[in-house]
């Protein structure tokens, strides 16, 4: 029997889980990246079982629950580049299901042991799709799996409402730790924790500044599709979760920029992650630099743990010519007045923000 026909079977609840769930801790983070800063707050999701995901993990489950969609014992199938799938993983042990995860080949070794190591069955798409690259390619696996499972959910974490709401506890936690925030800085990939966070941290503090942070060659602000070395951020498609009004403004960021903010971290704090994480922090960095005397807030969504075999190794940084040592990247981001004007091949800043389905100009 395959992976998929084995993930039918039955997985005990285990609801205590739930109690390990957010509540991570926030750090003051002052170390150059690479130009001195007064400092910025970061909200550590590794710190929290099943990473920054599984908050929204647990909420699309139980709301698919609650209306009927997903029946008790059920299997969940998704596509993940990773980091969902810990989470659903998570997820799927606290609420008693059996969750398939479709990945692709660039995932790394280390993630796809981890996943298979909490339970999860695993399938991997070998070739990207000619439209939509990677992600077009695990959702067309994915579909054939639903057929294949009788009773089988998919959370659909691109397009679920309630992957937004998941993160109402993550946006109450920062209210709770800070006195004041002028600027946020969200990375945006499937757009879930930016549109639950803000919300919130908005009513309590109307005049706050939102700053998206992208990947070069995604297409989420209206940039052309181009393949991405960095994971987890950025999409091929167009989430529909992507609140596009309530940034103002988006910064596109490399991965030889985020690979160096990731290594200045881990030398400077000892607080560091993967590509999402490097890049919020470059972008807080300079926000908290350019805006003397705000207060500055990001959330690093994962550690450094799945990335020694990528960020943090000097030879898979030379093979793809990010650069060992890091060359240090610009002390601004290049401006450009719309999406469409310049395409970004390095940190870029647009204050047109606009949803690339919806406008032209």
């Amino acid at each position: 029997m395959g992976q998929a026909g084995q993930a039918a079977g039955q997985v005990t609840a285990r609801p205590e889980l739930l109690a390990l769930l957010g509540r991570t801790p926030m750090a003051r983070i002052t170390v150059p990246l690479p130009h001195p800063h007064p400092g910025f707050w970061a909200k550590l999701e590794a710190l929290g079982a099943g990473g920054l995901k599984a908050r929204a993990a647990v909420a699309m489950l139980r709301g698919a629950r609650e209306r009927g969609e997903l029946r008790p014992g059920a299997p969940v199938v998704e596509s993940t580049s990773g980091t969902l799938g810990l989470g659903l993983a998570f997820a799927g042990q606290a609420l008693g299901h059996p969750v398939v995860l479709v990945g692709d080949a660039e995932l790394e070794p280390a993630v796809r042991a981890l996943l298979r190591a909490h339970g999860a069955r695993l399938e991997l798409v070998e070739r990207p799709a000619a439209n939509g690259g990677w992600q077009a390619a695990r959702i067309a696996r994915l579909r054939r799996l639903l057929a294949e499972l009788p009773g089988a959910y998919w959370p659909d974490q691109y397009n679920n409402p309630d992957n937004v709401a998941g993160y109402a506890t993550m946006a109450a936690e920062i209210g709770d730790a800070l006195d004041h925030l002028d600027v946020l800085v969200c990375s945006v990939g499937t757009g879930g924790h930016s549109a639950g966070i803000t919300g919130p941290l908005r009513r309590r503090w109307p005049g706050l500044h939102v700053i998206g942070v992208d990947s070069i060659g995604s297409t989420i602000f209206g940039q052309p599709a181009r393949p991405r070395l960095m994971r987890g951020l950025g999409s091929s498609i167009h989430p529909r979760n992507v609140r596009y009004d309530i940034f103002d403004e988006v910064h596109w960021v490399g991965p030889a920029e985020a690979v160096d903010a990731c290594r200045r971290l881990a030398r400077g704090c000892f607080v560091s992650g993967g590509w999402s994480t490097g890049a919020v922090a470059l972008v807080a960095a300079w926000a908290a630099r350019t805006r003397p005397g705000a207060v500055v807030a990001t959330v690093f969504p994962d550690g450094p743990h799945r990335y020694v075999g990528t960020i943090y190794d000097d030879e898979y940084c030379l093979r793809h010519g990010i650069g060992v040592p890091e060359r240090p990247p610009a002390a601004r981001p290049l401006e450009i007045p719309h999406p469409r004007a310049v395409e970004a091949t390095g940190w870029t800043r647009c204050r047109t923000v606009v949803d690339p389905l919806r406008e032209t100009a």
